[in-house]
């Protein structure tokens, strides 16, 4: 049976994600086969492709979290979608809680510059309030890069949406069949449990998606003195695979650490492939060293090595472990 391609155009797009750059980009590489083959250029393109603007550019299109989106928004679909995701939330708000979401979102843009964004599918008004205030004390790199990621949640639960109808919609001239469709359904469905952010639905759905969308390991580096991405650090990938099942601090011997890729960070700060995309990680320590000492050699660190492990629970996880740099300090964390 001859494939379907699906074909999504610049304003569709933008009514997933408000980023003209994100929209165009994504544009240019339909059609797609699958949903999954267009959720995965999307995340490709949001995070690799579109700049600090952009991400701007998507976070101004949403309306205030906890408010009723204006049906003067410039796309009708953004319009419907954003009211349908926001249902749970206002639904839940009183008086006193909408008043206090209010100022509370009033204080992060001050803080932030930008409203508060977050996959609001499923939650309530309780739920949002209480992330809006665990957030607020982030540090505004952090957050940026948190709400990037909310986005991008959010944009693929708009592209489910989307892909579905658009199948549907061209069942007739492509006599899809009543399997395919059901199946095209389902997978909506798994992504709209995934990204309502309800972990009991997470839990239950996430083992259904058949293949991995993003590598295993990846990193950014952004350097907070200058409060930008830093661009050209050099970093490599080792494993663990000594005679010691693990290794021991204070030992000296490092010919266990063996060398599994390595890239270099553009200008958004992001690093390439570091490993190849494989659906189960082999459980183990994995090391991630950036040559800092090259990036700033005024600075206090001639290189940083991070450690962490995989554990067997854990090799369909996705593992994001940035770093923070300033020449005479580090942070990092394990992100998403």
């Amino acid at each position: 049976m001859e494939e379907m391609m699906v074909v999504l155009d610049e304003e569709e797009l933008l009514g997933c994600c408000g980023s003209t750059k994100f929209a165009k980009e994504m544009a240019s590489a339909s059609p797609f086969a699958s949903l999954n083959q267009a959720v995965s250029a999307a995340r490709h393109i949001w995070f690799n492709l579109v700049d600090v603007n952009g991400w701007l550019d998507a976070f101004s299109a949403h309306p205030q979290i906890g408010q009723s989106p204006s049906s003067q928004f410039s796309f009708l679909t953004l319009f419907s979608w954003s009211k349908a995701e926001q249902s749970t939330a206002l639904a839940t708000a009183n008086e006193s809680s909408s008043q206090e979401l209010s100022d509370w979102n009033n204080r992060y843009r001050l803080r932030f510059g930008f409203i508060f964004i977050i996959c609001a599918s499923g939650r309530t008004t309780a739920e949002i309030l209480a992330e809006l205030k665990k957030r607020y004390t982030n540090r505004p790199i952090i957050e940026f890069e948190i709400a990037a990621q909310e986005q991008m949640k959010i944009t693929e639960l708009r592209l489910a949406k989307l892909f579905s109808a658009k199948a549907k919609a061209s069942s007739a001239t492509f006599q899809y069949s009543a399997t395919a469709k059901t199946a095209e359904e389902d997978r909506v469905s798994i992504i709209e449990g995934h990204l309502c952010a309800s972990t009991e639905a997470s839990a239950g759905k996430i083992s259904h998606i058949p293949t991995r969308t993003r590598l295993p390991i990846t990193t950014h580096v952004l350097d907070v003195s200058q409060g930008s991405p830093a661009a050209g650090v050099e970093v490599r990938l080792e494993m663990w695979k000594g005679i010691q099942p693990r290794p021991l601090f204070g030992e000296t011997d490092v010919s266990g650490w063996v060398y599994q890729g390595s890239s270099t960070t553009n200008k958004d700060g992001r690093c390439g492939q570091l490993m190849g995309m494989i659906e189960d990680m082999n459980p183990g320590f994995y090391k991630i060293i950036f040559n800092t000492g090259k990036y700033c050699p005024e600075g206090f660190f001639p290189y940083v090595s991070i450690v962490f492990e995989i554990r067997e629970s854990q090799k369909r996880e996705h593992f994001h472990v940035p770093l923070l740099l300033s020449p005479f300090s580090f942070t990092t964390y394990r992100g998403s």
